[in-house]
């Protein structure tokens, strides 16, 4: 496996920054199903609950909305994978760029 040089590094991390920019509506969260009965499992509604700063937070999702919401949440996720990859390549660039001097 031949080594990267840090133009080619540089180049993956501008490509991934501009899939970043173009990614869109996004939010963090799990969905679920919640009861308003939950002895009798009756009355079901969907729930979202993720932490932001800190603080915990639970939304009640409307049906309509419901699509929307996964794909925001499948966006967050891909976010959070391409965020991880750029401090990956930019840790290789600087490697690269100390290297060098």
């Amino acid at each position: 496996m031949s080594t990267p040089t840090l133009r080619t590094v540089e180049k993956q991390t501008e490509a991934l920054k501009q899939k970043l920019v173009r990614l869109g509506h996004m939010r963090p969260g799990t969905l679920s199903v919640q009861y308003r009965n939950p002895a009798k499992k009756r009355t079901p509604f969907n729930q979202i609950s993720y932490t932001l700063n800190g603080q915990g937070r639970s939304e009640y999702v409307r049906p309509k909305n419901l699509a929307a919401v996964r794909k925001e949440i499948v966006t967050y996720r891909t976010f959070k994978t391409m965020v991880a990859e750029l401090v990956t390549l930019s840790i290789k660039a600087a490697r690269l760029r100390y290297a060098k001097k």
